[in-house]
C-alpha cells in the first residue's frame, strides 16, 4: 500500500508505528501497578484475600508473553515482521477491552493473557523490524534506542494516569486507565497497515522483486541504482553464507555450537542478555513501585506519588541513549551502567535492611532506587533490546528476537509472580537476589558481548565467525565493509577488533 511513500517519510512512518507499539508495551507493564491496591479494583475482583491472587493477575500477562515468544520463533519467518506486529496490536485491542469490562479474577486474567500475547508479538518483533529497515549502520542504534525510550515513557504515563484517576472512588478509576491500552494499539496498527515488510525479510523469503522495491523506496531511488544493487548483493551474500551446511542452525547449537558463524552462541547471548536485564530487578521495581515505597514505611499517598516520580526518572534516563549509543558503544554503556547500578543497589539493600527504620533511611532508600531506575534506563533498556536482534543471522533474526524476548518475559514472570509474593513474605531480602545479578552483568558483557557499533547487520556476522572463515569472507569480498577498503585491509581491521 501507498507505494508513493518513500525515503525519510516511509522511515518516519515506520519509526512512529514501532515507537507507539513500544510505548504501548511500557504502558501495559505499568498500568496495573498503580491500581492493584485500590478499593474499587479489589471490589471488582471480589476482595481477594490470598497473597498469590494479585501477583497471579499481574504475572499472567508476562507468562502469556513468554509462551508467545516461543510461538514467534516458529511462525516469525513464515508470517513476516509486519504481520506479527499487526497481530500483536489486534490481540491488545481485544485484551484491553476484556480487562476494562472485568468483574472477576478469571475475567481479567483472560484479558491480560490476550494482552500478553499481543505484547509478546510486539516485543519480539519491533527491534527486529527496525534493525532490518535501517540501511545506515550509524542510524540503527539511535533509532532502536529511541523506540525503547518511548517504551519506558509508557510506564510513567500509566502511573500518572493511575495517580490522576485513583483520586476518584468509582469503577472508572481503574477501568479507564486499563482500557486506554487499546488507544495505542489502534494508532500503531493503523499506521502499520500502510507499511511494507523489511527488504531483508523479503529476500530471505525468496521474494526478490518485493525486496528490491522496498530497498529502492527506503533509499528513494530506482531499483537499478548502484546503492540498491550494492546493498542487495550484501544481503544475498549473507543469506548464501548462512545457508551453507556448516552454518545451519539446530537446537543443540544453543548448548554446543560448532558452526562457522557461531549461530547458536549468538542466539544464546540474545537470550541471556535480556534474562540478566530482568534479574537485575527492573520489573519488580516497575510492577510493585507503590508496594516498595509502602514497605519502607511511607504513607499510601506518598507511595503512589513516588512511584510515579520514580518511573518518570526511569523514562528520563532513557533519552540520552540515542545521542550517545554510537559514540560510546554498546559494550561500554552496558558495562559501566551495570557497575553504577550495582553500587546503587548495594546502598539500597543496605538502607532497607537496617533493623530500626527512620526518616533518613526511608528517604535514603527512596533516593537510591529512584537513581538506580534512571541509570538502568540509560544503559540496560535500549542496548539489550537492540543487541540480540542485531547479532542474530538474517535467516534466524526472528529466532534471536524471540529468544531475547523469551528471556525477558520468562524472568519477568518469575520476578513479578515470585517477587510479588516474596515482598509480602520476606520483604527486603528479595532484593539481595537482584543485587547479585547487578554484579554478574558486568563480567557477562565484558566477556560475551563484542562491540557492534558502526557495522552493518551483514558485517556483524564477521564478529562472531571463526577466524579462518572471517579471513576467507573478507578476502573474497563477500562483505564489502565500506566499499573503500581492500580485502586485506578489512581482514586486518576486523582482526584488531575481535
Amino acid at each position: 500500500m501507498f507505494e508513493s511513500v518513500k525515503g525519510r517519510t516511509l522511515y518516519r512512518m515506520m519509526r512512529f508505528s514501532c515507537g507507539v507499539s513500544f510505548m504501548l508495551y511500557g504502558y501495559d507493564a505499568g498500568v496495573l501497578g498503580g491500581i492493584q491496591t485500590t478499593e474499587p479494583f479489589r471490589a471488582a475482583m471480589g476482595h481477594p484475600t490470598d497473597t498469590y491472587v494479585i501477583p497471579m493477575i499481574a504475572s499472567s500477562y508476562t507468562l502469556a508473553a513468554t509462551v508467545c515468544c516461543l510461538f514467534v520463533s516458529i511462525v516469525g519467518m513464515p508470517l513476516g515482521r509486519r504481520n506479527i506486529l499487526l497481530l500483536g496490536n489486534l490481540c491488545v485491542i481485544i485484551g484491553a477491552s476484556l480487562q476494562a469490562s472485568a468483574w472477576s479474577v478469571a475475567h481479567i486474567i483472560v484479558g491480560r493473557v490476550l494482552c500478553g500475547f499481543g505484547i509478546g508479538f510486539i516485543s519480539c518483533t519491533v527491534p527486529t523490524y527496525m534493525a532490518e529497515m535501517s540501511l545506515d549502520p550509524l542510524e540503527r542504534g539511535p533509532e532502536v534506542a529511541f523506540s525503547c525510550a518511548l517504551l519506558i515513557s509508557g510506564i510513567p504515563i500509566a502511573y500518572w494516569l493511575d495517580f490522576a484517576f485513583t483520586r476518584m472512588t468509582n469503577q472508572a478509576s481503574w477501568r479507564v486507565p486499563i482500557g486506554f491500552q487499546a488507544f495505542f494499539a489502534l494508532i500503531s496498527g493503523s499506521v502499520m497497515l500502510f507499511l511494507p515488510d523489511t527488504p531483508r525479510w523479503y529476500y530471505a523469503a525468496g521474494r526478490e522483486q518485493e525486496g528490491d522495491g522496498v530497498l529502492s523506496r527506503l533509499l528513494d531511488t530506482s531499483v537499478d541504482d548502484q546503492k540498491v544493487q550494492h546493498m542487495k548483493d550484501e544481503i544475498l551474500s549473507s543469506l548464501k553464507l548462512e545457508s551453507e551446511e556448516e552454518n545451519k542452525f539446530n537446537i543443540w547449537a544453543l548448548f554446543w555450537d560448532t558452526s562457522d558463524l557461531r549461530v547458536g552462541r549468538r542466539i544464546r547471548i540474545a537470550f541471556l542478555i535480556l534474562s540478566i536485564q530482568q534479574m537485575m530487578g527492573i520489573n519488580l521495581s516497575v510492577y510493585y513501585s507503590t508496594v516498595i515505597f509502602a514497605n519502607i514505611g511511607l504513607s499510601p499517598f506518598l507511595a503512589q506519588l513516588l512511584a510515579a516520580v520514580m518511573n518518570t526518572l526511569f523514562a528520563i534516563g532513557t533519552y540520552p541513549l540515542p545521542a550517545t549509543i554510537e559514540r560510546f558503544g554498546r559494550q561500554r554503556i552496558m558495562f559501566w551502567s551495570a557497575f553504577v547500578c550495582a553500587l546503587l543497589m548495594t546502598a539500597f539493600v543496605a538502607l532497607i535492611g537496617v533493623p530500626n527504620q527512620n526518616k533518613g533511611t526511608q528517604w535514603g532508600a527512596a533516593v537510591m532506587i529512584c537513581i538506580w531506575n534512571m541509570v538502568f534506563g540509560y544503559g540496560w533498556v535500549g542496548v539489550p533490546w537492540l543487541y540480540g536482534p542485531e547479532i542474530a543471522p538474517l535467516k534466524h533474526r526472528h529466532v534471536g528476537g524471540a529468544a531475547g524476548a523469551f528471556g525477558e518475559w520468562l524472568f519477568s514472570f518469575i520476578t513479578v509472580f515470585a517477587g510479588g509474593i516474596a515482598l509480602e513474605n520476606v520483604g527486603w531480602k528479595i532484593w539481595i537476589w537482584m543485587l547479585l545479578f547487578n554484579w554478574i552483568a558486568m563480567p557477562f558483557v565484558w566477556l560475551m558481548c563484542p562491540e557492534t557499533s558502526g557495522k552493518t547487520l551483514e558485517e556483524i556476522d564477521l564478529l562472531f565467525a571463526k577466524e579462518s572463515v572471517r579471513d576467507r569472507i573478507l578476502a573474497e569480498g563477500i562483505v564489502h565493509e565500506t566499499g573503500k577498503e581492500s580485502g586485506s585491509e578489512q581482514v586486518e581491521n576486523f582482526s584488531k577488533e575481535v
